[in-house]
């Protein structure tokens, strides 16, 4: 079983940046979708973006389309998310996951698909 930390969280103001990143170990990365989900207090897991293992496609949640970006370096067993265009309503904690299937070619959605999590970074957008 892999075990993945995420990192980059942090308190910024509406319409900044900042980017998360994903250090993963115990599992070849090079083999495994990856994705970020989100919760906010008070709501369910919500789904962000995924990536393929090989990078090639990529999936995003309707809330964060055009302004947040996932990427995968494999060779430093890191996934990335770029967060832009930042508001409020983007406050939660942040999980990535792997993938339970290796080598798959369609990203997924559902959060059942994923294990293992990270244990989450705090992202808060102040108004």
């Amino acid at each position: 079983q892999g075990q993945l930390v995420e990192s980059g969280g942090g308190l910024v103001q509406t319409g900044d940046s900042l980017t998360l990143s994903c250090a993963a170990s115990g599992l070849t990365f090079n083999r495994y979708g990856m994705a970020w989900f989100r919760q906010a207090p008070g709501k369910e897991r919500e789904f962000v973006a995924a990536i393929t293992y090989s990078g090639r496609t990529t999936g995003y949640g309707d809330s964060v389309k055009g302004r947040f970006t996932i990427s995968k370096n494999n060779a430093k067993n890191t996934v990335y998310l770029q967060m832009n265009s930042l508001k409020p309503e983007d406050t939660a904690i942040y999980y990535c996951a792997a993938a339970r299937t290796s080598y798959s070619t369609t990203y997924y959605a559902n959060a059942n698909s994923y294990d293992p999590w990270g244990q989450g970074t705090q992202v808060t957008v102040s108004s």
